[in-house]
């Protein structure tokens, strides 16, 4: 691989679509998407896959390369990432926090990394992400420890960690990625948003911050009563 190809922890959403996009402004980008077992993965991945088909990925995003690392085993069989029953709409995000979810990405990303001769990889945490696994300090030491046991510099970073989501998405409309065509979801069906789950509010909130008209079809049509928070 080139100096300047860089590897996307990638997953279909809004933030991970655009990322890939801003990163082939400059780079080659290999966009990895990690299947952890998880309940509505089978919908993403394939929505995934198909958002790449379209402008702005031809040309410097290679085809999405679909890596497993399965956690089904660390998680009661009720949990409802596994039963594909999330958290009500207005529930804070720590009620949907994974421990070790970006342990989980990084080090699947690293050793693919590793093995093609990539020495950056980014993921998309944004401004005000409250999970351990997003801050700084952890990026830092995990972009360590992979160099060090793959003996191989890694650098592990999160271009976004200072914006948020509705600056993503202008920045998004900006590179003209297909914003309807991502999927933030816990629970979809057929490719479409469910509209009761707390990603759906933050997504639905974001397109309202941002002034911008949201063409996601959702299944339910539901109104937040938490406050979009002033950035």
């Amino acid at each position: 691989m080139g100096a300047n190809d860089v590897a996307v922890l990638y997953s279909g959403g809004l933030d991970s679509a655009v990322l890939v996009a801003s990163e082939a402004r400059n780079a080659v980008v290999h966009p990895l998407y990690v299947s952890a077992g998880l309940a509505w993965e089978a919908e993403e991945r394939g929505v995934a896959a198909a958002i790449l088909e379209s402008l702005p990925f031809a040309g410097r995003v290679r085809a999405m390369t679909a890596l497993e690392f399965p956690v089904r085993d660390l998680y009661p069989a009720t949990h409802w990432a596994l039963t594909g029953t999330p958290p009500a709409y207005d529930t804070p995000d720590e009620d949907v926090y994974l421990a070790g979810r970006n342990l989980v990405l990084i080090t699947k990303g690293a050793i693919y990394c590793a093995r093609h001769g990539i020495r950056r990889l980014v993921l998309g945490p944004l401004a005000g992400n409250p999970f351990p696994d997003a801050r700084p300090e952890f990026l830092a030491a995990m972009s360590a420890a992979v160099s060090l046991g793959l003996d191989h510099a890694i650098e592990a970073t999160a271009p976004f960690s200072e914006l948020h989501k509705e600056d993503v998405i202008r920045l998004g409309l900006d590179l003209g990625v297909p914003l309807e065509r991502t999927l933030s979801c816990m629970n979809p069906g057929d490719g479409v948003h469910c509209g009761a789950c707390s990603k759906c509010r933050e997504r639905q909130q974001a397109f309202a911050a941002a002034g911008v008209v949201d063409r996601t079809v959702y299944r339910t049509a539901r109104r937040s009563n938490t406050r979009t928070p002033s950035m």
